[in-house]
Parts: structure tokens; C-alpha cells; sequence
């Protein structure tokens, strides 16, 4: 059980064990680290705080990044929430609302958790303890979730880099919108399947994202690129939870993505050399930064 490499061997260790798939993670992750199964769970409540923390100080700063280029657009979605109707429920508020205070204080070089990575850390916080709040999950239901998001990401680096500068942003953003439909699934108390289907749904649908931050800073497009996946992850969940299964298995779907990854040109994989980062406006605000 120890050597699962793919989510099909995940899924048949799981059917023929009656077991859960945070059940089989936090089983592996004891067994490799020699503790207890307790402390892995102690381990992760520590992220599952930062994330919190993290999410706590970014709603309650406005201060911009050093670029100055964000900062300050949680508040904007704070006040508008304040004054205005929307549509959206207070758990899709909260979701945005979440993201973008978390990804602002990674640009003020606040402390955040890596999710899977800092470029993408709005992502499963937002969503995971947003849900959680709407659904009044206890402490260790959201421990099984966040172990839940984190097999998923760990399984996926199995078979590629979680990493823009190799990926692009489909290995960043893409990857982390994964891990989050998964957790919403496990909060949602949705089955192993379900959780997979989420997982792939979300993953296959940021196919070809390309990372191209302007003056090379994980803040335009990135922040708000972590708002719109983190709603992306909510979509493949409710997909999933409604018995709606991806066609391609995610482990094929895994190495679509790194084919692309790989055919993907350089200059569009955080080298800054393209896209969004060489219009004339990002090439503007690059020269300033210089």
C-alpha cells in the first residue's frame, strides 16, 4: 500500500479496504515518517491553522505589495459585500473573498501555506474552509479534506513537475483547483469516485494554462487567477456530487497535462517572455519595476 503510484491503484486499494482515501493517505504518510497516525493528523491541523491565519491578516490589511500592483482588492470584494446585492451565496462570497486576502499576503511576503505551491495557495484554503463554514464541518473532517487535497496534489507530482516554470500555470493553478474539488467532495461527504471525478473534472478543463506573470511576479495574473479557480473547483465538485464522471480517468488526464506542459513553449512557462507579461502594458510596468 505503501508504493501507490496512481489513482487507479489508489481507487483499488480503497474499494477493497472499505476505507476512505484520507484513511489510506494518512496511513502511508505515518508509515513513511515512523510516527504515529495522530501526529500526521497534528502535522496537518498545523497547516490547516496557517491557512486560517493566513486568510485572517489578509482580510484585515489593505497594504499594497511591493510592486504595488496588489494589495488591496480584498477589501474592494469586502465593501462591495457590505453595500451592494449580489447573487452569490455567502459561501461563493466567502470563497473570493478567502483566495484573494490569502494570495495578497503571499505578495507581502506574508506567511501562507504552499498549496501545492505559492502561486497557488488562495486555492484550496479559499475553498476548503469557506465549504466548511457552510457546512459546519468539525475540526476533523477538516483534517480528512485537507488530506484528501494533499493526496491528490502528491500523486499528481508523481508524474509531473507542480512547477509553472515546467508546467506553466495548469501545474500551479490547475493542479491546486484539483486538490480543492477533492477536498469540497470529502466535505460534502461524497465517495472516493466522486472525489476522483472532481479532481479530474478540474484538472482537465485548466489543460494549456500558460504562466505568464507580469515582471515576473506571482501577482498579475496570479492573484486573480486564483479567484477564478478556486470557483473553477467548485463547479467540478458539484459536477462529481451530481454522479456526473469525467470520460478520461485522471491518471490519463495527468499525462495529457504534461504532455502539453512539455510542448508548451518556454516563453510562456514563467520566463515572462510572452503573453500577458509582454503586452504593452506589462512591458510598461516591468520597465518601472526595473
Amino acid at each position: 500500500m505503501i508504493n501507490i503510484k496512481t489513482f487507479k491503484e489508489l481507487l483499488d486499494v480503497v474499494n477493497n479496504s472499505d476505507k476512505k482515501i484520507y484513511e489510506i493517505a494518512q496511513e502511508i504518510e505515518a508509515k513513511q515518517l515512523e510516527i504515529p497516525v495522530q501526529e500526521v493528523r497534528e502535522k496537518v491541523l498545523s497547516n490547516l491553522i496557517a491557512m486560517k491565519e493566513a486568510i485572517k491578516k489578509g482580510l484585515n490589511s489593505n497594504d499594497l505589495s511591493f510592486s504595488k500592483m496588489c494589495g488591496n482588492d480584498c477589501e474592494k470584494l469586502i465593501n462591495r459585500y457590505k453595500s451592494k446585492n449580489t447573487v452569490f451565496s455567502e459561501t461563493f462570497k466567502n470563497i473570493l473573498k478567502y483566495s484573494f486576502a490569502t494570495v495578497e499576503e503571499n505578495a507581502r511576503m506574508g506567511k501562507i501555506v504552499a498549496c501545492p505551491t505559492a502561486g497557488s495557495c488562495g486555492i484550496v484554503p479559499s475553498t476548503l474552509i469557506s465549504y466548511s463554514e457552510t457546512l459546519h464541518s468539525t475540526k476533523d473532517e477538516e483534517i480528512n479534506a485537507l488530506l484528501t487535497a494533499g493526496t491528490i496534489g502528491k500523486l499528481v507530482a508523481n508524474k509531473m513537475a507542480l512547477a509553472g516554470a515546467v508546467m506553466g500555470c495548469q501545474g500551479e493553478c490547475g493542479v491546486a483547483a484539483a486538490m480543492a474539488a477533492g477536498a469540497i467532495v470529502e466535505l460534502s461527504r461524497g465517495s472516493s469516485d466522486e472525489v476522483i471525478d472532481a479532481a479530474a473534472l478540474a484538472l482537465k478543463n485548466t489543460m494549456g494554462l500558460v504562466c505568464d506573470p507580469v515582471g515576473g511576479l506571482v501577482e498579475v495574473p496570479c492573484v486573480k487567477r486564483n479567484a477564478f479557480l478556486a470557483m473553477h473547483a467548485t463547479v467540478a465538485s458539484e459536477l462529481a456530487l451530481s454522479g456526473i464522471k469525467s470520460v478520461i480517468p485522471l491518471d490519463e488526464i495527468i499525462d495529457a497535462t504534461k504532455q502539453v506542459g512539455q510542448l508548451m513553449s518556454v516563453s510562456l512557462k514563467e520566463s515572462s517572455e510572452a503573453g500577458l507579461a509582454t503586452t504593452k502594458t506589462g512591458l510598461s510596468i516591468s520597465e518601472k519595476l526595473k
